[in-house]
């Protein structure tokens, strides 16, 4: 089992090279094959084309940006709010995907290719992010620092509203960087999140 893993580790870490430098449209099966140093059939027993291989390569990565940011969250203070804690851990992801090198090749270049992964159908890569989100809206409504609601459609609204905002950053880089950008992100989930003030009482029973 370890010696699979490791080798579509590589070949993901290949197609990653691969698809920095030219792009999705231009990588083929045997160009990843050959910079991972594998034979063709050892990609294609695993992955049937280009779609398929990236996007268990954006999957790879963004587990890898949640977890990273989960070890950074693992300081935090524990007398904070979940609200407080979620909201800071949704900015630095957002943080992180606007400057990884491949989220950033296929915005800029191939938007397109990710309308399937985005606006389509709830993908590999939205179910891990909700993994870590739903658990964290259902914390903040016990300690009452989150609304009321169903936190499966809170927790969903928080994924689109950072996805949206990365993959549309272009559209305010003539007005914010990438910093200022992540401010008025959290400060919009931070009010969406937030209880009404009538809202306040924690150990609420979730929607």
């Amino acid at each position: 089992m370890a010696s699979k893993r490791n080798v579509e580790d590589d070949i993901l870490d290949a197609a990653r090279t691969c698809v920095e430098a030219f792009g999705v449209r231009r990588t083929t099966l045997t160009d990843v094959a050959r910079r991972a140093g594998v034979s063709r059939p050892t990609v294609y027993r695993r992955w049937p084309d280009v779609t398929a291989l990236v996007a268990d390569l954006l999957t790879r990565e963004l587990r890898t940006v949640l977890r990273e940011e989960e070890e950074r969250a693992a300081d935090d203070r524990p007398e904070e709010q979940a609200r407080t804690r979620l909201v800071r851990h949704a900015g630095g992801v957002a943080r992180a995907l606007a400057t990884h090198p491949l989220f950033t090749r296929v915005v800029d270049s191939e938007p397109e290719l990710l309308a399937t992964y985005t606006f389509h159908r709830l993908g590999t890569s939205h179910r891990a992010a909700l993994e870590v989100i739903v658990p964290a809206v259902a914390q903040g409504q016990d300690d009452g620092s989150v609304r009321d609601g169903a936190p499966a459609v809170l927790a969903r609204m928080v994924l689109v509203t950072v996805q949206n905002t990365v993959t549309a950053r272009r559209l305010f880089e003539d007005l914010l960087d990438e910093e200022a950008l992540v401010e008025e992100l959290t400060t919009l989930l931070d009010g969406y999140l937030a209880p009404a003030e009538h809202e306040h009482a924690p150990g609420r029973t979730h929607a």
